[in-house]
C-alpha cells in the first residue's frame, strides 16, 4: 500500500506536499497491523464481551488517534491538523452509523454473543484493505482529473438523498438475509450448514465441503464494506487531499469499532436522528467538493475552510445528538404517563 500511495507527492485539494513520507507509510502500516494483530489475539478464544472490556478498549482507541492528530499539529502545522481531525471526525461519524448496519447483520444471521467480536474483526480487516485500494484509485484520479472532485461530490449528494429517505421510512432498520445479494451468491454455489460450529468457516454435508453460516455472515459484512467505501474515501477526500491523512482518518476510525460495538450496542436505538445528520454532513462535504471543482475552473469561486468545515460537522453532530436524546426522553416520559392511566382504566372496567 504504501508503494502505491507514497509516490503521490502533491495533495489534489490544496496542493501542498503529502506528509506521508516513505518512513511514515511504514511506521502507520506496520502499527495498524500490529494492532489489528493484537486483536486477533483479544478474539482467538470466542468470548462474551463485557462491558468493562469493550469501554477500555474504547477509550484506548479514541486516545491513539487523538494522540497521533496531535504529532501531526505540532510537526506539520495546525492546518494538517485541522484536517486531520475534520477527517477523523467524519470517518468516526460514518462508523457509527457502520455499526448500526453491523448490528442488523448480525442480528438477523443470529450470530452468538460470543463470536460476534470475531465476526467484527473480519469485516474491520477487509474494510482496511478495501479503503487503502480506494485510496489509492482516489489519489490517482484526483491528480489526473479535476471533475473527480465533481464526481465525488455527486455520490455523497445522492448518498445524503439516500441516508435521509431511509431515515424518513426507516427502510434501513429491518436485514432480510434471504433477499441479501451476497447471501444469495454464495448459496448458489455452495451449501450452507445449519448450525455455527464456532469460529470455523467450512465443514461438509453429506460427504460435500460446506460453508458453516459464520462464514456467511463474515461475507455478508465484507460485501456492507464496499458500499461503505464508496461513500467513506470521497467523504474524508473532501476534507483533505492527503492519502497519507485519508489512509490515516480511515484506519483509526476503523480500528476501534470491534470495541465501539459493544459499548454503543444498547445506545444506537437512541441516536433517532442520526441519519439525519449523516445525510446532513455527506450533503454539506459534497457540495464543498463542488465548489472546490468549480474553483479549479473559476478560480474566483470561493472555497470552504477547513475550520469552518469542522465546525459545521461537530455542530450538526451534536444538534444530532442531543436532539436524539430530547426526543427519546419525551417519548419515555409520555409512555410513563400513559401506562398507569391504562392500568387504572383496566381495572375500574372489572
Amino acid at each position: 500500500m504504501s508503494l502505491s500511495l507514497a509516490p503521490l507527492a502533491a495533495t489534489a485539494t490544496t496542493g501542498q506536499s503529502s506528509i506521508g513520507t516513505p518512513t511514515l507509510w511504514a511506521l502507520l502500516i506496520g502499527a495498524v497491523v500490529a494492532l489489528l494483530v493484537l486483536d486477533f489475539l483479544i478474539t482467538r478464544r470466542p468470548h462474551e464481551v463485557t462491558m468493562r472490556e469493550a469501554v477500555a478498549w474504547s477509550a484506548f482507541y479514541v486516545a491513539l488517534p487523538l494522540l497521533f492528530g496531535g504529532y501531526v499539529w505540532a510537526a506539520y502545522g495546525g492546518d494538517r491538523g485541522l484536517e486531520y481531525y475534520s477527517g477523523y471526525v467524519v470517518e468516526k461519524s460514518l462508523s457509527v452509523d457502520n455499526l448500526f448496519v453491523f448490528m442488523l447483520i448480525l442480528s438477523a444471521f443470529a450470530v452468538p454473543a460470543v463470536l460476534q467480536q470475531r465476526v467484527l474483526l473480519y469485516g474491520i480487516i477487509g474494510a482496511l484493505v478495501l479503503r487503502g485500494v480506494f485510496i489509492a484509485l482516489g489519489a490517482a484520479a484526483l491528480q489526473a482529473f479535476d471533475w473527480v472532485f465533481l464526481l465525488f461530490g455527486l455520490v455523497l449528494v445522492a448518498t445524503a438523498v439516500k441516508i435521509l429517505r431511509d431515515a424518513v421510512t426507516g427502510a434501513n432498520h429491518e436485514v432480510d438475509v434471504d433477499r441479501m445479494g451476497s447471501v444469495r451468491l454464495l448459496r448458489r454455489f455452495f451449501p450452507v450448514t445449519e448450525d455455527y460450529e464456532g469460529p470455523r468457516m467450512l465443514s461438509r454435508v453429506g460427504g460435500r465441503r460446506a460453508l458453516t453460516p459464520f462464514a456467511v455472515v463474515v461475507f455478508a459484512v465484507l460485501a456492507t464494506d464496499i458500499v461503505f467505501a464508496v461513500d467513506s474515501v470521497p467523504a474524508v477526500y473532501g476534507i483533505t487531499g492527503d492519502p497519507f491523512l485519508v489512509f490515516a482518518t480511515n484506519a483509526f476510525a476503523l480500528l476501534g469499532l470491534r470495541s465501539l460495538y459493544f459499548v454503543l450496542q444498547g445506545a444506537l436505538d437512541k441516536l433517532v436522528y442520526l441519519g439525519f445528520g449523516l445525510a446532513a454532513i455527506l450533503a454539506f462535504i459534497g457540495a464543498k467538493l463542488g465548489l472546490h471543482w468549480a474553483h479549479l475552473t473559476w478560480p474566483g469561486v470561493p472555497e470552504i475552510p477547513t475550520t469552518t468545515s469542522l465546525l459545521v460537522i461537530v455542530g450538526i453532530l451534536v444538534v444530532t445528538t442531543v436532539g436524539s436524546l430530547v426526543s427519546v426522553r419525551r417519548r419515555e416520559a409520555a409512555r410513563r404517563a400513559v401506562e398507569p392511566a391504562g392500568q387504572d382504566e383496566k381495572v375500574s372496567v372489572r
